[in-house]
């Protein structure tokens, strides 16, 4: 009951920071560290698949060093696809399991168990959040709950925030557009304050 109690207010911590964030990248960031935090495991990270290359990119992570981080491209096909195709994926001993791409730097940073859960937006799979741990353990149906739900409020957030800012461009662009349509009609000509009955040949005229 009390690992359910600190996940719930976990929860709560986590959709309450995204709600008031529209940025991306500190939408991940508030998932990742609270997964993180709320598992007590070693690491967590959020990875965007790019669908030039076919590679996961990380978007943020926390508790993972540099060297680890920066191994190597990070294949969608290699690296536990399954996950992003059949949905989460426990793996117990990084080890000994061919569905991890980079063995021997996870076995060099500490990892020995990885939960892997697809990130979905719009419909359709766009990553994947992964939970590392430095003992071996087996993920239980609350713990891949708890992180699948997370992810899933993260592809949403993730969305809604590229939403927000496109939006906000948009209004920049109507804005900027707007304001060049004023300054053009405020423009003064050489004949501007003229009086209408005077020839246009004569204030010429009177002007040279």
């Amino acid at each position: 009951m009390k690992k359910q109690l600190i996940n719930y207010e976990t929860m709560i911590k986590i959709t309450k920071g995204i709600s008031h964030s529209r940025d991306p990248e500190e939408v991940v960031l508030i998932t990742v560290e609270g997964i993180k935090t709320a598992l007590d495991a070693k690491g967590c990270a959020l990875f965007l698949i790019n669908r030039k290359t076919h590679e996961l990119e990380m978007a943020a992570s926390f508790g993972l060093s540099d060297k680890y981080i920066n191994k190597g491209p990070l294949s969608a096909m290699k690296s536990i696809s399954q996950s992003l195709e059949d949905g989460p994926v426990a793996i117990y001993d990084v080890g000994d399991d061919p569905r991890i791409q980079y063995a021997e730097e996870a076995k060099e940073e500490g990892i020995v168990s990885i939960l892997s859960v697809p990130v979905i937006i719009r419909g359709k799979v766009a990553g994947a959040l992964r939970v590392y741990t430095s003992e071996p353990w087996e993920f239980t149906l609350e713990d891949v709950n708890f992180v699948q739900a997370l992810a899933q409020i993260a592809g949403m957030a993730i969305e809604m925030s590229r939403l927000y800012q496109g939006q906000k461009e948009a209004i920049g662009i109507l804005k900027a557009m707007r304001e060049a349509k004023v300054s053009r009609s405020k423009r003064r000509t050489p004949y501007e304050g003229v009086p209408v009955s005077v020839p246009l040949s004569e204030a010429t005229k009177k002007a040279s």
